[in-house]
C-alpha cells in the first residue's frame, strides 16, 4: 500500500496473513533476512506471534504481519484507506 502522500513515517506498508505463530514468525524472520541481504537495510521487529501480529520497520517500509482474527479487527486496508493498493495476491 502505497502511504508517500498520506504518512510522514513511511512511505509504504505490507500487509500479510499468517495462520500460525510459526507462520507469523517465519515471514517476518524471512523479510528481515532477505532485505538484509539484498539491501543492506536494517529492520526493528515488534510485537509477538502468539499475539497475532508481528511489525518490521525497514524504515521506507512497514511490514504487517497478522493472524486472520487481528487482520479482520484491525482492517488496516480500511484505516488507511486513502493510500493506493498497489498489488492484492489472495
Amino acid at each position: 500500500m502505497d502511504l508517500k502522500e498520506i504518512a510522514s513515517f513511511t512511505d509504504y506498508f505490507v500487509i500479510c496473513t499468517g495462520t500460525s505463530d510459526r507462520m507469523l514468525d517465519a515471514l517476518a524472520n524471512t523479510a528481515i533476512d532477505e532485505v538484509r541481504k539484498k539491501h543492506k537495510k536494517k529492520a526493528k521487529k515488534q510485537g509477538n506471534s502468539r499475539d497475532g501480529w508481528v511489525v518490521v520497520d525497514f524504515g521506507d517500509v512497514v511490514l504487517h504481519v497478522l493472524s486472520p482474527d487481528q487482520r479482520e479487527y484491525y482492517q488496516l486496508e480500511e484505516l488507511w484507506e486513502e493510500g493506493k493498493i498497489l498489488l492484492r495476491v489472495k
